[in-house]
């Protein structure tokens, strides 16, 4: 069984709806900073979430957020999802170094063309 089944991933490399590769985003931001990473989806959707991955290693669900939120912290972590501009953002507070790795958001529509949204590069830097 798939990972990800019935799951529209927000993935580096997609195509927008005029098939062009969107660029990935990169932030570079010192320690104890406060981040905010956006993401856009296309369709109507029950909930959405958001994925860390380390280097070299798998995606990690890191929050889960259904329609009916409209913001739902989770320790540093604090996601909101907008569904009338269908747009989540994912904001980090007092950023530390272990917090470098790539961020994106999946959503439980079905893949469709159109659908995905360019990934975010966080690498946080020592105070």
């Amino acid at each position: 069984m798939p990972l990800f089944q019935s799951s529209s991933l927000l993935w580096p490399r997609m195509v927008n709806s005029q098939q062009e590769e969107e660029k990935p985003q990169t932030l570079s931001i010192q320690e104890g900073e406060n981040v905010t990473m956006n993401c856009s989806y296309k369709s109507t959707i029950s909930s959405l979430q958001w994925y860390r991955q380390d280097s070299g290693r798998g995606p990690v669900s890191i929050i889960l957020i259904r329609t009916n939120e409209r913001e739902k912290p989770s320790g540093r972590l604090r996601a909101t999802l907008d569904t009338a501009n269908r747009r989540s953002s994912l904001s980090i507070s007092a950023s530390q170094t272990a917090d470098t790795a790539t961020y994106f958001c999946a959503t439980d529509a079905q893949f469709s063309p159109g659908t995905c949204s360019s990934y975010t590069n966080l690498s946080v830097a020592a105070a």
